[in-house]
């Protein structure tokens, strides 16, 4: 039983691409009709790194690299600004990410989990059609280093995943409490745009507490198009995810790259778009971006590299959005219980049918998928504090939650 019972009808714009006997092509564009905005997951299209690189060739595992003697270019030291420094401490941290398998291949970011070359990612960026076997992966550093990685693990339900490199020597991220962001703090995403590794773009945080709705990574994608749709046809639903927005720059390749505050410390993992685009060859920046809060990151990660996986929080509820208006409301102002799962966390804790709930452990909840992110994004068994209205008052409960693993 799913947290959440609303129909999508959102599309989703990954940039896999078809590989023709093994070689790379292009993107063709998919003739169908997208609504006015579209959340877009950020698997960069192949394209050449494109660069001047410095340095000797050597070899690392089984694979050459290349060095590069600079990070960041500082041409005038009196005029360095704080993107300069947030950039200087974080670029080290992020790698280009390239993936592939016979027939798709893409290119993300990561970040620098551990100096022995543990990487954090975006799950959409090192699966194909839905698949961790056969992917091959590649993973350049800021120094332009190039190395071989495996993945550890995946969780398609925060859109995460963990790799490891080969080698050892990196630098690792420095992780900053997500909680204590705030709207207007200042704000860096560091990856690989359209390919072009090692970039930075500054920018504020233009908002908190969103929730979008993405593709599952484990769900197989339609035959190799590079348009992602989800319907409500039975098939994997969509992926609700409780994230950070930004209008710093971020297009296509920035997946899986960090949003580091004014101190260079990780703030989020860059995840998706906001585009007016039609097509995935259309698709860029327009000022909303997203990303996936570094509490989450960490927590994920680390049950990755400890146990290779993550368990998520079940309410044990069946919700719909709350209208504001029965006749004609446009917004919502909840989650409806509509039905408990018998013996479930939110039946034991003592919700009913009928209730709303408004907020989760602080958190404002104004949408069914807003509760099933703010739900998922806990491991199993965390105690949440739920506000709901029930009959015209406001209540408080505590809810142990259960473990979404035991969903069939």
């Amino acid at each position: 039983m799913t947290d959440d019972k609303r129909h999508f009808n959102t599309q989703f714009l990954g940039d896999s691409l078809k590989l023709p006997d093994q070689n790379v092509g292009t993107t063709a564009p998919v003739n169908r009709k997208a609504p006015t905005t579209l959340v877009v997951v950020l698997l960069a299209s192949i394209a050449s790194i494109v660069g001047a690189y410095l340095g000797a060739y050597g070899a690392t595992g089984s694979l050459p690299f290349i060095s590069s003697t600079q990070n960041v270019v500082i041409n005038n030291p009196s005029s360095v600004n704080w993107v300069s420094a947030a950039a200087a401490k974080g670029l080290p941290s992020v790698v280009t990410i390239s993936a592939s398998s016979k027939t798709s291949a893409g290119t993300g970011s990561g970040v620098v989990l551990t100096t022995d070359g543990y990487i954090l990612t975006n799950a959409h960026v090192v699966t194909m059609n839905g698949q961790t076997d056969g992917v091959k992966i590649e993973i350049k550093t800021s120094a332009g280093k190039i190395f071989r990685a495996t993945i550890v693990g995946t969780d398609p339900t925060n859109d995460l995943a963990v790799i490891k490199a080969t080698g050892a020597g990196f630098s690792p991220i420095e992780f900053a409490d997500s909680s204590n962001v705030n709207v207007g703090d200042f704000a860096v995403a560091i990856g690989a745009p359209l390919g072009y590794d090692a970039t930075v773009t500054s920018g504020v945080i233009s908002a908190l507490n969103r929730t979008i709705s993405v593709e599952s990574a484990s769900a197989p994608d339609d035959g190799g198009s590079s348009l992602q749709l989800w319907q409500n046809q039975g098939n994997v639903p969509p992926v609700n995810l409780d994230v950070i927005q930004t209008d710093a720059a971020i297009n296509p390749g920035n997946s899986g790259g960090a949003l580091v505050n004014d101190k260079g410390q990780l703030i989020g993992i860059n995840v998706a778009i906001a585009s007016s685009a039609q097509t995935s060859s259309e698709v860029g920046n327009i000022g909303v971006g997203f990303a996936i809060p570094s509490n989450v990151a960490k927590r994920v990660s680390e049950a990755i590299i400890e146990t290779g996986k993550v368990s998520h929080g079940l309410l044990g509820a069946i919700v719909s959005d709350a209208k504001f208006s029965e006749s004609a409301g446009s917004f919502s102002v909840g989650a409806q219980i509509e039905k408990l799962s018998p013996g479930g966390a939110a039946e034991a804790a003592g919700l009913k049918v009928g209730d709303v709930i408004v907020e989760c452990d602080g958190k404002t909840i104004d949408t069914a998928k807003t509760l099933t992110a703010a739900i998922r994004s806990n491991q199993a068994f965390a105690k949440v504090s739920l506000k709901a209205i029930r009959e015209g008052s406001e209540i408080t409960i505590e809810v142990t939650l259960g473990d979404a693993s035991t969903i069939k």
